[in-house]
């Protein structure tokens, strides 16, 4: 459960940060339920945006400071 939660929330950060759109998360989010639906390996918000080309690395890197940063606070 809480791995799901950091992945929301790097979907949301990253928005916020404005490096993708809602749209693009929406799109994100419903392949990654739509293949553990399939019973396939759970993949992260960021590996999906960046298969599809919503972020780069430098962006994934980011973001994830940024979480890191809003946990320590």
């Amino acid at each position: 459960m809480k791995a799901e939660h950091v992945e929301l929330r790097f979907g949301i950060i990253a928005r916020e940060m404005g490096f993708i759109t809602a749209e693009q998360l929406v799109e994100a989010l419903k392949i990654q339920v739509m293949e553990e639906a399939e019973n396939k390996k759970h993949r992260q918000i960021g590996t999906i945006l960046l298969e599809k080309g919503f972020i780069n690395e430098k962006q994934i890197e980011e973001v994830v400071i940024n979480i890191m940063k809003r946990k320590s606070e």
